[in-house]
């Protein structure tokens, strides 16, 4: 298996590599913003994504992207092929695109949104921690990329405060932190089970969660970081 940079050889796979996150967002049942292959070829074009092949087939990807002027990174699109899934890949393709990532913008903060918890699991295993949205860029084109995502309207709905998705951020100022404390996959569960409970209401009782919805998350989350 090889793990390397993208580059224009590899623009043959947008097209899977979309199709991929497409069947990947079904199978899930939660929300994975839609990529064009036009997207993809550009961030294959610049030298800003990290595929997986055996041989010439594909096996995964990731890409990054920069927000307030390189100050903020996000490794996104994180996809494997159902072919080479619980294999490890994921890890080796996110710890891949996370030390490329420092290597060009070694600055910046690394952050990323999931609501999948093996992706927490590997984003905490290379020093990231959960975080609220405010600690997360402002930059308003990387909030347009939840558009095409199932869940945007409780993104909406909470002013972009919170969704069913996990903040996650690593900043190397505080690299030191980064053991402090071990993955608590079972309290991350219990956060995505409350954010379920509390989001996916029935469209009549939005305007009364709107009201509640900030003191019962945090109340009921508080000791999760």
């Amino acid at each position: 298996m090889d793990i390397v940079i993208a580059n224009q050889e590899h623009l043959k796979y947008a097209d899977i590599i979309c199709k991929t996150i497409d069947i990947s967002a079904e199978e899930r049942g939660t929300g994975i913003a839609k990529r064009t292959p036009e997207y993809i070829k550009t961030k294959i074009n610049n030298a800003n994504a990290v595929i997986a092949l055996e041989g010439e087939k594909f096996a995964g990807f990731c890409y990054i992207e920069t927000f307030n002027q390189k100050n903020y990174v996000v490794n996104s699109g994180l996809i494997v092929h159902h072919d080479f899934r619980n294999q490890g890949l994921a890890k080796k393709i996110k710890t891949k695109v996370f030390e490329y990532s420092r290597q060009r913008y070694p600055k910046a903060k690394i952050f990323g949104i999931t609501t999948g918890l093996a992706v927490l699991k590997i984003n905490y295993s290379l020093g990231y921690k959960p975080v609220t949205f405010s600690e997360l860029t402002d930059d308003p084109d990387f909030w347009k990329g939840c558009k095409s995502c199932r869940n945007y309207d409780v993104l909406k709905r909470t002013d972009r405060k919170m969704c069913l998705c996990t903040g996650m951020l690593f900043d190397p100022q505080h690299q030191d932190e980064i053991k402090e404390h071990p993955f608590n996959k079972r309290a991350l569960s219990r956060l995505k089970r409350i954010k379920q409970s509390l989001f996916l209401k029935k469209d009549k009782k939005k305007d009364n969660n709107k009201n509640t919805l900030l003191p019962i998350f945090f109340r009921k989350s508080k000791n999760i970081r």
